[in-house]
Order: structure tokens, then C-alpha cells, then sequence
């Protein structure tokens, strides 16, 4: 039996992808959970910053975090209004700073949809687990996060930046020809980005998950309504645990939740 405060999977690039969830005495490596028995039981919370037993706001945050954590500034979900460049602070600045300052990469992703996306390159490819994408492609470079918003603003006039999270789990996708999409989302781009674009353009990367059997009518698992849950898991994709009785479970949305977690045989 396992307990702890639940973080986002930890992940390894191979095929299939290698899940790891961090969690006390140490780590279990989902992926040799398929096909047996997990037991989750919500126990409390704790939140991401502060550690308070106070309930959770957002992003695994209690309210008070949400507004003040410089890890829960705007600008992270709108890159486009990151100031650090311009020496100006949010919330603080330092911490900005080390986060904005710093390369960025614009990509397009397929994940239930062709999407357009920002992350720190150091984050790469795994952002694009994180979001469950079987195919993604580098677009720009740029040296700090305000220019990669300024990007994914422009692009968003042709693509999404939303993942249908139903259609990611049921494995919905459709065949992209990517040099045409590419060339599409390039021709969107202000002229004062284009230096930035990667020539040539990088071929996309594939990526495979460890499922045995992907849900037709996916349910989501809210532990805050259904505090002990039982199933058989069969899959991992994205963040999300898939269970044979169709449930889905999204780890990195239930961040902050302390649980029990079990391993069963099925025998």
C-alpha cells in the first residue's frame, strides 16, 4: 500500500512510454500494473505550494496559492503576457525570470485534434506526453516565453490549443499531412518571427503508450464524489490511468490530492 500526496506521472521515452508515479515509500512503475487491480482512496489534500490541508482551489493550489504563487501566474496558461523580458514583475520577478528567460519551443500536436501548443524546450518531448499527442512537431524556437505566446496567439486564428480529452483516451484521431499543416501554420506568423522558425522543418516524432484497451464511452473519475474506487487498469495515456470498466482517471488534474493507493492481484 502506498500514500502520499498525488503529482503528475513521471514519464520515460521508450515504446511504449514508461510511467512512473512518485508516491511514498518511493515510486511505482504503472507500467507493471497493467492488467491487475488499482485502488485509490482519497484521504485529504495538500496544497502544491504551501502543503496546507486547506482545499484545493486550482492546479492543485488552495486559494490563497492560486492568487499569490508566482507558480500560478497567468502567464502560464497565456504565455503572451509574460513580462520578464521587459524587467517587469508579476509576481516575482526572479522566479519569472528563470522561467521566461529562457528557450521556448511553438509545436503543433496531435493528440485528439492537430493543436497548437508553447512549452519550454527543456521540456520537451515530455509536454507532449503529458498531453497524450502520437505525433508532434517543433514549428519555432524563440528565447523567451513572451515571444512563443505572441506565436501561439497568431496560430490559434487556424488551430485549436484545446485537447478533447474524450477523443485523446478513445484514441480519435485523424491522418495529418504534416508538411501541408506545417507550411499552413507557418504562412500565419508575423514576419518579425519568422527568423525563428527551425529550418528545416523537423520531421515529427511518434510516440506509443502502454494501453491494452482504450474506453468507447470514457467516465471520469472525481475522487471528491467517488472517494474509493476498485478497477482493473489497462492503459496509460497522457496523464490519464484507463480502467477496463471505461473509467479514466486524470492524475495531473487531481494534483494536491493525498490518497491511498493499492495494487491487487486479479487472481
Amino acid at each position: 500500500m502506498y500514500e502520499g500526496v498525488l503529482k503528475k506521472m513521471l514519464v520515460e521515452r521508450t515504446r511504449p512510454i514508461q510511467y512512473f508515479l512518485k508516491i511514498n515509500p518511493g515510486f511505482v512503475h504503472l507500467n507493471q500494473c497493467l492488467n491487475t487491480n488499482l485502488s485509490l482512496e482519497h484521504i485529504g489534500t495538500e496544497c502544491l505550494h504551501c502543503g496546507s490541508q486547506e482545499a484545493l482551489f486550482r492546479q492543485g493550489f488552495c486559494k490563497s496559492c492560486f492568487f499569490e504563487s508566482p507558480a500560478a501566474g497567468a502567464w502560464i496558461m497565456r504565455p503572451e503576457l509574460s513580462k520578464a523580458h521587459l524587467n517587469e514583475a508579476d509576481r516575482d520577478l526572479s522566479y519569472e525570470k528563470e522561467m521566461q528567460l529562457q528557450p521556448h519551443v511553438v509545436y503543433l500536436a496531435l493528440s485528439s485534434h492537430l493543436k497548437v501548443g508553447v512549452t519550454r524546450k527543456t521540456q520537451l518531448p515530455t509536454r507532449w506526453i503529458d498531453q497524450g499527442a502520437q505525433q508532434a512537431a517543433v514549428l519555432l524556437e524563440v528565447p523567451n516565453r513572451y515571444l512563443a505566446g505572441v506565436a501561439e496567439v497568431a496560430l490559434k486564428a487556424v488551430f485549436s490549443d484545446k485537447t478533447n480529452w474524450r477523443q485523446m483516451v478513445q484514441n480519435q484521431t485523424t491522418t495529418i499531412q504534416w508538411e501541408e499543416e506545417i507550411d499552413r501554420a507557418l504562412a500565419h506568423l508575423p514576419n518579425d518571427l519568422k527568423p525563428y522558425i527551425v529550418r528545416p522543418p523537423a520531421p515529427p516524432t511518434d510516440f506509443k503508450y502502454p494501453v491494452e484497451q482504450f474506453p468507447i464511452k470514457p467516465v471520469s473519475l472525481n475522487l471528491t464524489k467517488t472517494p474509493n474506487f476498485r478497477g482493473k487498469l489497462v492503459g496509460i495515456k497522457g496523464q490519464y490511468l484507463l480502467f477496463e470498466d471505461q473509467t479514466v482517471f486524470n492524475v495531473r488534474s487531481n494534483e494536491g490530492m493525498v490518497v491511498r493507493l493499492g495494487v491487487h492481484s486479479t487472481n
